[in-house]
């Protein structure tokens, strides 16, 4: 990919870059990763994105690769070759330790390839060789240290070094009682590795031994017992001895270890590209970013995409950064974006070519998961004031040589960024040279992006088919920018409108109207008035949209009130029936009462009551009778409604069946071998192997893969 340091410079790359180098481990590829550009290599770019989502998708999920700090080890490595040339103790522990970590990389990939297949498909070329471990391991302990039986010599010698040891320490101590009364309070002492008795310099000649020196002030002396001198000489002996056998051990250990040069080169060139790869799935996730879609042809939809730098220091300020969307494709190849200064025209443009800096980077960006983007070749910019003191370039000549630049080089494969396209110069003069520019980077089929104030490149742009012009709205009664990106029409400078809101004087203003051509100032106007118009609709419908949701949430409501005041109303209905049920019941047992006082007639009394019984008894009946043919009847009805649905259902049913199967014999017979295919709710991409009935086998380069036709799509 072409693409000048300059340009990475005007989109901030070089920031995004400083972010990421936080999160690494190493200063070698922290050095690396500051030199850091879009790749040229599209197989490479797309490994890499990849597996940087992936690594992403095991940090976010808790399980992250087993993936650690690890050891450069090229200042050593490399002289290996030389003869008699051992490693430092040191340097062994540091290579076991990449080399444990390969391992524990390997297995994680294999455990979790379905999720990890690109990693595992980069640990796979790599052979874990497990002899390293078990060399060195034969040498040094888990602390580091060489072990006694590295070696029969190194055992006897470390055994007679304990012997003696321990004899002069009990010498020792005997002497340090002896003298006890010549000693100072601190008693001993350690000079030069040596322990020696803390003796008052007054009395020292009462000590025989070694003299090694006073103290400070003079008034103590040390002194080595006499009786330690030969043992402690004996020791000393030992100990280089001890040296001299380490220093051979060293010598065959690092001659062993050099046959596995190479693959320790390898390991640790791939904890490297890990080392990068995490720090940018780190950085990813503090800035919300994805891998979208990757797209064969030269497009670009980016929906709801952040600025990550502009993003980060409004976090940090804890600021809302709004998010932009726009699309660039073969029929809508170029966007004109007008509108007032500090409106956010600058920054949309920067967001758009920083995130395409990034994915051909291969660094995740910061937009919705549906979001598409394509690669583009070249990308130019022209962004900001570059005037150039040192080679005598103003504004307007620099900008100039980049269009000379950009003239030269540009084609179908290229992405335009300009700020403030056509400043610098005579407004009309340098607005006529722009807009010819404009029509030649159309003509060539480019793509691009450009901000302008130049009414004529906004009249070019709703003109030419392919191109588009964009706005960033502003709220015309508070005057503030909205730093909202619309598409569609042009926008206003709100030149006049915004000099009014900064207590310039309505006179001046109006002399300055007067003084600008009447179909400029009436094109602005009405710019200006569509823009309005535009966000007073844009207002209308969401408040529409809102008052909708309301009106629904209160129907629902009001529906439910409907049925609860129905059951109240049967309950009170059902109420009122067994109320006067009761009633009338009282009022014939009071009759029969008011009988039975009158005429004192205990079989009438019984007779009538065991009629109101029977009676009873039959409307009960009745009405059980009555709910049974209800019941019935509504059964029946059911039934038949049931079988007729059924009928209805089955029918249906085969016709989805139908056209399920003529939908799968069609994709079959679109599908064929060497396809490249994504299984649905993956970004992983593969290649038809082979296709059998409705299964068709996947290869993704490692290991391949089954899965039913209609869980893949085609790419």
């Amino acid at each position: 990919m072409q693409v000048s340091k300059q340009t990475l410079k005007d989109l901030e790359f070089p920031v995004v870059l400083a972010e990421i180098i936080q999160y690494i481990y190493t200063e070698k590829v922290a050095e690396r990763t500051k030199n850091l550009v879009p790749y040229s290599n599209r197989n490479e770019l797309l490994i890499d994105l990849h597996t940087t989502s992936e690594y992403l998708s095991t940090l976010e999920s808790g399980n992250s690769l087993p993936f650690s700090e690890y050891f450069i080890l090229d200042e050593y490595l490399k002289r290996l070759s030389i003869e008699n040339y051992y490693l430092p103790a040191e340097e062994f522990f540091k290579i076991k330790s990449n080399t444990l970590q390969i391992k524990e990389i390997k297995k994680y990939t294999r455990n979790f390839i379905e999720y990890v297949p690109y990693l595992h498909a980069k640990t796979e070329q790599i052979i874990y060789e497990k002899e390293i471990v078990k060399i060195i391991d034969q040498v040094f302990n888990k602390f580091g240290e060489i072990k006694d039986d590295a070696s029969p010599e190194l055992r006897i010698v470390r055994q007679e070094i304990r012997a003696i040891s321990s004899r002069i320490t009990e010498l020792f101590n005997k002497s340090m009682s002896y003298h006890s009364d010549v000693l100072d309070e601190i008693r001993e002492s350690v000079v030069g590795n040596r322990r020696v008795l803390a003796v008052k310099s007054a009395l020292r000649k009462r000590v025989k031994g070694q003299f090694l020196g006073t103290s400070k002030t003079g008034s103590i002396s040390y002194i080595e017992p006499e009786s330690v001198l030969n043992p402690r000489r004996q020791l000393d002996e030992l100990r280089e001895e001890e040296k001299h056998l380490i220093i051979q051990i060293l010598l065959k250990l690092t001659s062993e270890i050099a046959i596995y040069q190479p693959l320790i080169e390898e390991y640790q060139a791939f904890l490297e590209y890990l080392d990068l790869t995490q720090a940018k799935a780190k950085y990813a996730q503090n800035i919300q970013a994805i891998l979208p879609t990757l797209k064969e042809e030269l497009q670009l939809q980016l929906i709801d995409a952040y600025h990550p730098v502009l993003y980060l220091n409004n976090l940090r300020k804890e600021r809302r950064t709004i998010p932009q969307t726009l699309s660039l494709t073969k029929k809508q190849r170029i966007i004109i974006i007008s509108g007032p200064n500090a409106g956010g025209k600058s920054i949309t443009l920067k967001t758009v070519g920083l995130n395409q800096l990034m994915i051909q980077s291969g660094i995740l960006i910061p937009v919705h998961p549906k979001s598409e983007v394509g690669f583009f070749d070249k990308i130019f910019t022209d962004i900001g004031d570059n005037q150039s003191i040192e080679n005598h370039l103003s504004t307007y000549s620099y900008r100039l040589k980049q269009m000379a630049y950009f003239l030269k080089n540009a084609d179908e494969k290229s992405l335009l960024l300009v700020d403030e396209f056509g400043t610098g110069s005579d407004p009309e003069l340098g607005g006529a040279l722009a807009e010819v520019f404009f029509e030649e980077f159309y003509e060539r089929n480019a793509y691009g992006i450009f901000t302008t104030h130049y009414t004529n490149i906004k009249l070019s742009a709703e003109r030419l088919e392919e191109a588009i012009n964009a706005s960033m709205l502003f709220d015309k009664k508070s005057l503030e920018p909205m730093y909202k990106l619309e598409l569609g029409q042009a926008g206003s400078s709100f030149t006049f409108e915004v000099a009014e809101k900064n207590k310039i004087p309505y006179r001046l203003i109006n002399r300055a109207k007067k003084k600008v051509e009447n179909d400029k100032v009436r094109l602005d106007k009405t710019i200006l008035k569509l823009q309005q118009e535009k966000f007073e609709i844009q207002k209308t419908r969401d408040q529409v949209v809102e008052l909708k949701e309301t009106h629904e949430a209160h129907q629902g409501k009001l529906e439910e009130m409907q049925d609860k005041i129905q059951q109240k109303l049967y309950d009170f209905q059902q109420l009122y029936a067994s109320e006067q049920k009761t009633l009338m019941m009282g009022k014939r047992i009071n009759e029969m009462a008011d009988s039975y006082l009158k005429s004192k007639n205990k079989k009438q009394l019984i007779s009538n009551f065991l009629k109101i019984i029977e009676m009873e008894n039959s409307k009960k009946t009745k009405e059980v009778q009555q709910q049974k043919k209800i019941e019935k009847i509504v059964a029946k009805e059911v039934q038949r409604e049931l079988k007729s649905n059924a009928n209805e259902i089955k029918k249906e049913q085969h016709k989805k069946e139908q056209r399920e199967k003529e939908a799968m014999q069609k994709k079959i017979r679109e599908l064929k071998i060497g396809d490249r295919v994504k299984i649905n709710g993956s970004s992983s991409v593969g290649t038809i192997d082979k296709i059998k009935d409705d299964i068709i086998f996947i290869n993704y380069g490692v290991f391949t893969t089954k899965i039913s036709v209609d869980e893949v799509y085609k790419i």
